[in-house]
């Protein structure tokens, strides 16, 4: 791994803790993999560290003048917002199912634009993107595997998103190993 670690800002570092934390308890309350946690108990934090924390983070980074980083912190703030508030209420699973696919679309932007993001980043985005897709499939269709794997592509994003963050602040590596163009490559003839 490239030891060149870039510290980031300090509103980058914190709204990744808060997404990476969120995530990772919604990923494995999707999964059930530990025993009585499910999604509902990920309510509280989706709220408050997923959604508010996320949210004035994504406020702070467009004082920054960081519209890419503002822009993802204040959506997904508000998504985890919308998602905590509404838990548990009676919505039809294809008014949740819509719920879902539109905030995928927005993820799915978000990975689109990490273009000149880090891996772990664009890492994050993606695996929430399939997380929320599955999550809405599963919606419409009423399908307890796709939710069960929805929630280990989002344990994954969080582990990522928590790793990044962590990473900047403990000056850990972030990149990953890797050859330069033409390297080890011969031609034979």
């Amino acid at each position: 791994m490239d030891k060149d670690v870039s510290a980031g800002s300090i509103t980058s570092t914190l709204g990744h803790l808060a997404l990476g934390l969120t995530l990772l308890l919604f990923g494995l309350g999707n999964t059930q993999v530990i025993d009585g946690v499910t999604a509902a108990d990920s309510v509280s934090l989706a709220t408050y560290v997923g959604g508010i924390a996320l949210f004035v983070a994504g406020l702070f980074a467009f004082r920054d003048h960081d519209a890419f980083t503002g822009t993802a912190f204040t959506a997904l703030g508000a998504f985890w917002f919308t998602w905590g508030v509404t838990a548990g209420t009676q919505m039809s699973a294809n008014a949740t199912g819509l719920f879902l696919l539109l905030f995928a679309l927005v993820a799915l932007s978000l990975t689109a634009a990490a273009s000149g993001a880090s891996t772990l980043v664009r890492g994050t985005y993606a695996l929430f993107f399939v997380s929320l897709l599955l999550l809405a499939i599963g919606q419409f269709g009423d399908s307890s595997g796709l939710t069960k794997a929805a929630g280990w592509f989002a344990a994954v994003g969080g582990l990522l998103a928590w790793y990044g963050a962590t990473a900047a602040m403990a000056h850990w590596p972030t990149a990953l190993p890797g050859r330069a163009a033409g390297r080890g490559v011969t031609a034979t003839g």
